[in-house]
């Protein structure tokens, strides 16, 4: 079997999408022609673990044309875009392994199927092909030449990893790039977090008092557009630099103990385990809605708010209903899984398109690595990164000044003083 997706008469659509999306790749794009020349991964297997989108299909196609044997799974259950993975397999040829809403066993055949590629290199977003390396498949590991990750989940898991002397192989954190968390976080997650919320609700934002868990790049991305749309943001943090940071920039802060009675929509973005729970639920209002734009479903504890309610009602797509008294229900969007691709469609391209670069030209460069890298987390080289930054300006038609020899000079001295 080369591909398990939903319907392959969606194919045609989905490669609408995805030449739509690739219109706003430029650098990418860039990537992908210079690859079809060099070829500077022939040979090479690739498994990536990410969410099917058009965007991500826009990266398939970049390694693929730079001559590597290319499977693709997803690493969210509602986060594939059916007509895309038809695509992927129909007209470009990548085996993809994909149906959003997949239950959990299907999930974890995909990532399986992912793996008996027997790939060189592995791409994750939230580090479950990594993790299956380091538990069920320990025998494969060595077969790794490196892993790439993508989000701050996995990352987060990644150093667990790492710290605890466990991690057998190395990975590159390119949710670490600049060009990646200020941009992809901020304004990616910022957006379309928006999106999938008012996409699921139908939610008129202004004069609402919206709840943000974590004021992460995420967070802050996410509570400056609420605010531009006319919300009452309140910040809730554990960080204290952040939590000033929330205040300085013109949110109100407070404990998620306070919050919880006044909000009338709340969203974590913490990547943390039970951010919401069972005394916040208990303390919120009737009506009150709750999304996560985390990557995995554990920021809120619905396992809790199930056991608090009286009945659960699917009220419309994304929406569930859970009944706790006769005068007081909660409205849990997305399943509690990141609302922004289970409800939306994720990130604009024209971001993507450097979270995307920085994938393609990370696994180049470890691709030419001739020796094993140490088994750690890594972060991408700057010249990539200045490269991207660069390549993208030029693409937006902005240009930039350059230092003069004398700038330079100062620059690299220590003898200008006073």
């Amino acid at each position: 079997m080369n591909h398990h997706v939903k319907s392959m008469s969606l194919a045609a659509e989905g490669k609408q999408r995805i030449e739509w999306a690739d219109r706003d790749m430029p650098v990418l794009r860039h990537i992908r022609e210079r690859f079809q020349k060099e070829k500077p991964l022939k040979g090479l297997r690739v498994s990536a673990c990410l969410h099917v989108t058009t965007e991500t299909a826009n990266l398939m196609r970049a390694l693929k044309a730079g001559g590597a044997s290319v499977v693709l799974c997803a690493s969210n259950p509602l986060s594939t875009q059916d007509d895309t993975a038809a695509a992927l397999v129909k007209h470009y040829g990548i085996p993809t392994f994909a149906i959003k809403g997949e239950d959990r066993k299907t999930y974890y055949k995909h990532l399986n199927t992912a793996l008996d590629h027997r790939p060189h290199f592995t791409l994750d977003d939230g580090a479950d092909l990594v993790t299956l390396l380091h538990t069920k498949r320990t025998h494969q590991a060595k077969e790794i030449r490196a892993s790439l990750e993508e989000t701050t989940t996995g990352v987060i898991r990644l150093r667990a990893l790492e710290k605890s002397g466990k991690l057998t192989l190395p990975v590159f954190a390119v949710n670490d790039a600049l060009t990646k968390y200020l941009f992809d976080n901020r304004y990616g997650t910022g957006q379309s977090t928006v999106d999938g919320i008012i996409s699921a609700t139908d939610l008129l934002i202004a004069g609402k008092i919206v709840v943000v868990a974590g004021y992460g790049w995420c967070g802050r991305g996410f509570a400056m557009r609420m605010r531009g749309m006319g919300a009452h943001v309140i910040v809730t943090e554990v960080d204290p630099i952040k939590a000033i940071e929330a205040a300085m920039d013109g949110f109100e802060v407070m404990t998620m103990e306070r919050a919880a009675v006044k909000g009338d929509l709340f969203c974590t973005l913490t990547g943390d385990i039970h951010v919401l729970r069972k005394e916040h639920f208990k303390k919120m209002k009737d009506g009150a809605y709750v999304a996560n734009s985390g990557h995995f479903d554990v920021e809120i504890d619905i396992p809790a708010l199930k056991k608090l309610s009286r009945s659960v009602k699917r009220v419309r797509p994304f929406v569930d209903e859970y009944r706790i008294s006769n005068i007081k229900s909660l409205y849990v969007l997305g399943e509690g899984r990141l609302i922004n691709l289970a409800a939306a469609h994720g990130h604009p391209a024209s971001v993507m398109d450097m979270s995307f670069a920085t994938q393609a030209l990370g696994l180049e460069y470890v691709a030419k690595q001739k020796k094993r890298l140490p088994a750690a987390v890594h972060i991408p080289p700057v010249a990539i990164e200045q490269w991207i930054a660069k390549l993208k300006l030029a693409s937006m038609g902005i240009s930039i000044d350059q230092l003069t020899p004398e700038q330079k000079h100062y620059l690299s001295s220590w003898l200008h003083g006073t």
